[in-house]
C-alpha cells in the first residue's frame, strides 16, 4: 500500500512529545510490513537542515490560501530505515522559535492559519512528486484539516479520489480552538461553522474536523478510545466520538526497540538483557554518581521522566515528598512545565540533597540513563492516552508504578506475588495516599530478593514493540480503503 504520514513533528527531526515518537518510529515499522511509507512534515527553524542531509527537491510550489497561492519549498531527507521524509518549508509560518509556541509558552495565535496551510500544501506537494496516497494517516488537530479539505473543497479532485483518510487522536485535550472568523482564512466553506460541524462551544475546532470527515478513527490505547467517549475525558467531543464509535479504534503506541534496548544503548553505562541484567546495577551507580547522589547499590532508586504537569499527577508526588523522604530511597526527576511545580521540586532536592536530585528540562541520553540505572518509574498520570515512558521502563527492567488510566491500564499489570504473574504496581484513585500506598507495595517487593527478578524478567519480556502496532494498523488502513471504495461523505449537517 501507497501510504503518507502527515504529521507536525517527529524524531528525529523535531519533536515536543509522544506525537513525535509515534511519527518517526511507526512508518519504519510498516516499511517493514512491505509498504511504500513516506513522512511529510514542516521545516521548523528547530530542524538541523545540514546534520540530516536535506536536499532542496522542489521549489515553489504553489499553495492556494485565502490570501492568495503561496509558495512553499519542498526538502526530502531520510529515516534511519531509508523512509523518505518530505519537509514543508514557508519561513512566515515556520521558521520560528517554538513549534506551536513563542519562548513565553503562548500558542501562536495563527496556528489555526499556519496547519492549514501544512494541510494544503501536503496535498499539492503530493502531486508534485506524483504520489498518490492509497491511505492518508494525519495525526492530532495540526493535521486535522486533511480529512476536511478532501472531503469537502477537494471533493471532486481527481488525484485523491482512491485516497482512504485515518485520524489518529493522540490526546483529545489539544484541539487547534479558533475564533469563528478565522474560518475564512482556512478556506473552508462558511457552513461548517455550525455545532454539527467545526464549531466546538463558540471556537472552531481543528481537530473536531478530523473527527468528523476521516474515514476511520484511532486513538493510541483501547483504554483511551473508551474514556474519551465519557463526559469526563471528551472534553467536549464525546457526542462526536459516540456517533463515530463504529469508526473509533483503540492501537496501543508501540517503542522503537532500534533506539530504547539496554542490549545496545549507546548511552547507558553497561548493557544487559533478560537473561543477564547484572549490568543494570552498573547503570544505577553511574546514575547515582551523574546526580551526586551516594552510590549505594540496596537502596531502592525510584525515577520520574515527566512534564510537570497536572495533567502527569505531578502534584501527587509533591504532596508524597515528606513521606517519602522519610524513607529508605532515592529518587531522580528530569522534567519541566508549571513554574510551581519547577519551583517546589528544586526546592525540596534542595532539603534533602543525599535522597533527591531534580533536572530541570530535558535531555535524551539522560533519559536513557534514568530508564537503564533506575529500580522503580513513578507515572502518577491523571490521564495518559497512550504513554510511552512505561514501556521503556518495562525493556530496561525498571518496575512502573502507574495510575491505571488509558494507555497505563492497558500495559501495566498489577504484580501477583503468588502467581508470579504482572509487570508492575497500579493504583486507581487519582489521590495522594493511593499513589503512596502503591508505591509501598513496590518497595516491599523490591525487598523480596526471591521475587524481584522475576518481575524484571516480566517487565523485560513484555512485547509492546511497534511491529505489533504496526500489523494493527495495517488492517485498519484496509479497511479504511474498503470503506472509502467509491463512497464519498457529503457534508450534511451530521
Amino acid at each position: 500500500m501507497k501510504i503518507l504520514f502527515a504529521a507536525s513533528e517527529a524524531v528525529p527531526f523535531a519533536h515536543t512529545g509522544g506525537l513525535g515518537d509515534v511519527a518517526g518510529a511507526l512508518p519504519k515499522a510498516l516499511s517493514r510490513l512491505g509498504h511504500d511509507v513516506r513522512l511529510i512534515m514542516p521545516l521548523y527553524r528547530a530542524v538541523e537542515v545540514e546534520r540530516h542531509r536535506l536536499d532542496v527537491v522542489t521549489k515553489g510550489i504553489e499553495v492556494p490560501t485565502a490570501s492568495g497561492p503561496q509558495a512553499v519549498d519542498l526538502l526530502e531527507g531520510r529515516l534511519s530505515s531509508g523512509i523518505p521524509v518530505y519537509f514543508v518549508r514557508h519561513d512566515p509560518s515556520f521558521n520560528r522559535t517554538g513549534l506551536y509556541q513563542s519562548q513565553s509558552a503562548e500558542d501562536y495565535p495563527d496556528n489555526a492559519e499556519r496547519f492549514a496551510l501544512f494541510c494544503r500544501a501536503v496535498l499539492e506537494v503530493c502531486r508534485a512528486v506524483s504520489f498518490q496516497p492509497e491511505v492518508l494517516h494525519a495525526h492530532d488537530w495540526q493535521t486535522a484539516l486533511l480529512p476536511v479539505y478532501l472531503k469537502t473543497t477537494l471533493r471532486a479532485d481527481p488525484f485523491f479520489q482512491q485516497t482512504a483518510t485515518v485520524f489518529t487522536i493522540h490526546n483529545l485535550g489539544y484541539q487547534g480552538l479558533f475564533p469563528p472568523e478565522v474560518l475564512p482564512r482556512l478556506m473552508l466553506p462558511l457552513e461548517l461553522f455550525t455545532p454539527a460541524g467545526l464549531e466546538c462551544y463558540g471556537n472552531g475546532s481543528l481537530l473536531k474536523g478530523g473527527l468528523l470527515f476521516a474515514d476511520l478513527l484511532t486513538t493510541v490505547s483501547r483504554r483511551y478510545s473508551e474514556e474519551i467517549q465519557t463526559a469526563e475525558r471528551g472534553f467536549g467531543l464525546d457526542g462526536v466520538l459516540r456517533e463515530r464509535k463504529s469508526d473509533l479504534f483503540g492501537v496501543l503506541n508501540g517503542i522503537d526497540r532500534e533506539e530504547w534496548n539496554p542490549a545496545s544503548d549507546p548511552h547507558i553505562a553497561a548493557h544487559y538483557t533478560v537473561d543477564d541484567f547484572a549490568g543494570k546495577a552498573r547503570c544505577k551507580a553511574d546514575l547515582q554518581q551523574r546526580f551526586r547522589l551516594p552510590v549505594k547499590a540496596t537502596v531502592p532508586l525510584l525515577a520520574v521522566i515527566s512534564r510537570l504537569a497536572g495533567q502527569k499527577g505531578l502534584d501527587l508526588l509533591r504532596d508524597i515528598l515528606e513521606p517519602l523522604m522519610a524513607l529508605n530511597l532515592q529518587l531522580v526527576l528530569l522534567g519541566s512545565g508549571e513554574k510551581e511545580l519547577e519551583v517546589a521540586f528544586r526546592e525540596a532536592a534542595a532539603k534533602y540533597p543525599s535522597k533527591l536530585a531534580v533536572q530541570i528540562g530535558f535531555d535524551i541520553p539522560l533519559s536513557h540513563q534514568i530508564e537503564a540505572g533506575a529500580d522503580l518509574f513513578l507515572m502518577p498520570s491523571r490521564y495518559e492516552p497512550c504513554g510511552l515512558n512505561q514501556m521503556y521502563s518495562l525493556a530496561y527492567g525498571t518496575i512502573p508504578v502507574v495510575c491505571a488510566t488509558g494507555g497505563l491500564d492497558d500495559t501495566i499489570g498489577q504484580f501477583d506475588p503468588v502467581t508470579g504473574e504482572g509487570n508492575g504496581f497500579r493504583f486507581r484513585e487519582s489521590t495522594a495516599t493511593a499513589f503512596l500506598q502503591a508505591i509501598g507495595q513496590a518497595l516491599a517487593l523490591y525487598r523480596e530478593k526471591a521475587l524481584w527478578p522475576r518481575l524484571i524478567a516480566n517487565a523485560m519480556t513484555a512485547d509492546f514493540t511497534w511491529d505489533r502496532s504496526a500489523r494493527a494498523y495495517e488492517q485498519l488502513y484496509r479497511r479504511a480503503v474498503e470503506k472509502k471504495g467509491g463512497q464519498s461523505r457529503n457534508y450534511s449537517g451530521k
